[in-house]
């Protein structure tokens, strides 16, 4: 056996090691680089059964993460009524009844993706909308923000919601003025009471959806993902692997309701191996700002008793953060509203007093606050002083803009903000946030750099355009700010000796680019672990 399998030559490869950032060629062997350099260095190594893959003068940047992704849901999404965009509330409401024409009678109908806000009159829709075109089918729809539902009355039914059932702690069962359930859920513990109505379906099943899913991130370039779903999908991701067709590397996160299991059972920060390993636990401090549930310090413009829904306590925060800490889990808790943030912020500052008192350094408990949507400006300093990593999606910025700057006003300048981080030091890790926005990462990318949207709106500067951030800056968002957040700061976000052989090969140099056109980047090929993926050269 060769003991150089493969060598990439002929091409402008961005290692993002401070050594040598550009080099011409590569040489893999095992899964991993094990040189890099020019052409005439890296051919020396090749032997007989050595292969050669004439890049063409194509670049190469190490493969990108999305630092945030709903995994399941994502694959779920790809199979459901596709609301995304839909300009109003009769075009979902079209979809839908083209989905029932399909769908057997009593059978589930599920969709994804509608947003009010973009409607003409910004209402949220009721069961009865749906029950006029689907009278014979259970139909639940999740809002793009994914924390609203919009279910019909068998739904309800199914999940025994009347006038009489009491809001979840954390959620609400919007209502008309008799006190009828409209059909609006709002935040999990309230949507739960339909979700968990729904048939669930078989690992063997999600395994299956996940690589139809795992085959549209390879190709826009996505190596590995941080997954923030059930254990379900730690499952479907098991089967998947034991199957042979698992090529992303996944640090899946633990959510609230498992935490017990995961103490019980010893799982530690780090747990697993370079291709599913145990992330942090996850928590949900607020709502979104989409249906307004967004936890704030001051209120909603236009909405002066609005300020939010704060959907875990503080106090029951700090508990579960404070247990996970001692126990070896840092947390990683979603804060969008400014006052969440603060909140998240307090108890990150006392377990950062309980870490010290044990003897254990910040790089110990990688802490992270996913969003950090809006910051009040007092709080701009703390996740720097305090070690926490800023998991952020700049794709996020282009689609709310509108509802941001309708909703939050001039706070927004505090809103959507990396550059405010990144200049503070704080490690920044970019993601999607999938399937609320587009996983595609050089969409991110083209949003972080220019704030602009596909269209150029609101303008050649973008919006808020002191936000703005790099290319360098954000290709490392996408790589080494993720490699860190997962403890693979020694193996992934770089091309360098050592690190494993994860890879995109792409049109064009996204470095001699200003930004403009990043979205409209090609993958020619995607390589994770040395092997092609998606593509070849």
């Amino acid at each position: 056996m060769s003991l150089v399998e493969r060598i990439l030559h002929n091409g402008t490869i961005i290692t993002q090691d401070a050594r040598q950032p550009v080099v011409s060629a590569l040489a893999i062997a095992g899964g991993r680089v094990v040189a890099y350099g020019s052409d005439a260095d890296m051919l020396l190594l090749a032997d007989a059964g050595t292969i050669r893959h004439n890049l063409g003068g194509k670049t190469v940047i190490p493969g990108l993460t999305d630092a945030h992704v709903h995994w399941q849901l994502t694959a779920e999404s790809l199979r459901q009524v596709d609301l995304f965009e839909a300009p109003d509330k009769q075009t979902a409401l079209d979809r839908i009844t083209a989905r029932v024409a399909q769908t057997p009678p009593g059978e589930w109908i599920r969709g994804w993706g509608w947003t009010q806000d973009v409607w003409p009159d910004r209402a949220f829709p009721t069961a009865a909308d749906l029950d006029a075109v689907a009278p014979h089918n259970p139909v639940y729809l999740q809002a793009k923000s994914v924390h609203a539902g919009w279910a019909n009355s068998a739904a309800l039914r199914a999940a025994g919601i009347t006038a009489d059932t009491a809001n979840p702690f954390g959620g609400e069962i919007a209502r008309d003025s008799s006190d009828q359930p409209t059909g609006i859920l709002l935040e999990a513990p309230a949507m739960r009471l339909v979700r968990d109505c729904i048939p669930t379906p078989s690992p063997e099943t999600l395994a299956g959806w996940m690589a139809q899913a795992q085959e549209r991130a390879l190709a826009r370039g996505l190596t590995g993902i941080h997954d923030f779903d059930n254990p379900s999908c730690l499952q479907a991701l098991q089967v998947l692997r034991e199957q042979g067709g698992l090529a992303l590397r996944v640090l899946k996160n633990v959510n609230k309701d498992f935490l017990a299991a995961a103490l019980e059972t010893g799982l530690r920060w780090g747990f697993g191996d370079d291709w599913i390993r145990i992330g942090g636990l996850k928590l949900f401090a607020d709502g979104a700002l989409g249906p307004r549930t967004a936890y704030m310090v001051d209120a909603y413009e236009g909405e002066p008793e609005n300020f939010g829904i704060v959907v875990t306590e503080k106090e029951e925060m700090a508990d579960f953060v404070s247990r996970a800490s001692a126990a070896g889990l840092p947390a990683t808790i979603h804060a969008i509203g400014d006052r969440a943030v603060h909140d998240v912020l307090d108890i990150y500052e006392a377990v950062r007093r309980e870490e010290a008192a044990r003897g254990e350094p910040a790089h110990t408990r990688r802490h992270r606050i996913e969003h950090v949507q809006i910051i009040h400006p007092d709080d701009a300093h703390r996740l720097a002083q305090l070690d926490i990593i800023a998991s952020m999606q700049p794709i996020h910025a282009t689609s709310d803009m509108d509802m941001s700057n309708t909703y939050w006003g001039e706070r927004s300048r505090w809103a959507y903000n990396p550059r405010l981080q990144l200049d503070q030091g704080v490690i920044v890790a970019f993601g999607s946030d999938s399937p609320v926005d587009s996983f595609d990462p050089f969409v991110g990318l083209h949003a972080a750099v220019t704030r602009r949207r596909a269209d150029g709106s609101p303008g050649v500067d973008g919006w808020y355009p002191e936000a703005r951030v790099t290319v360098e800056e954000a290709l490392h968002a996408y790589t080494i700010g993720p490699a860190y957040a997962a403890g693979l700061e020694d193996r992934l976000g770089k091309l360098a000796p050592g690190f494993l052989a994860d890879l995109v090969v792409v049109d064009r140099n996204p470095l001699a680019m200003k930004g403009d056109n990043l979205a409209d980047i090609q993958v020619q090929a995607t390589m994770v672990g040395g092997l092609w993926r998606y593509g070849e050269v």
